[in-house]
């Protein structure tokens, strides 16, 4: 999990209802509501999905843009904004998102934690979503 200033509260409401979920979490920070830059806590934590130290990410910022812009700047990182329930679905389903990004000023700790639970839940297709997938990080 990843979050600036703007999103500080909303990660540890969600990382509250995972830890109860039973799932192990690695929080890459911020640790308070200060204001602080989003990249400085996005980086480390695309940085650990693009090594495969960490299979999939959740990451908080205001509008949820700027962290996820930074994430996706990563080789073999695919954040996806997740607003709402479709979505989120169709971010794992036919694109495999390793991250969930999500607006922290703009949904309630319930969405957020619904949006999260589908996330989490929901696999790739694969198939023909495959071949889409792997064109990605050509460059």
């Amino acid at each position: 999990m990843a979050s600036d200033h703007a999103g500080y509260e909303m990660k540890e409401a969600i990382k509250a209802h995972l830890a109860a979920a039973g799932y192990e979490i690695v929080d890459f920070g911020t640790n308070s509501a200060d204001s602080c830059d989003y990249a400085d806590y996005a980086h480390p934590l695309a940085n650990a999905i693009s090594t495969k130290q960490l299979n999939v990410g959740i990451a908080f910022c205001g509008s949820g843009n700027g962290i996820n812009m930074t994430l996706n700047h990563h080789y073999g990182v695919r954040s996806a904004y997740c607003w709402q329930d479709e979505i989120t679905r169709l971010a794992r389903q036919h694109n495999d998102a390793n991250i969930c990004v999500m607006p922290a000023r703009f949904l309630s700790e319930e969405t957020c934690w619904e949006i999260a639970q589908i996330f989490l839940s929901t696999a790739f297709e694969g198939g023909r979503h495959q071949r889409r997938i792997e064109k990605i990080d050509r460059f």
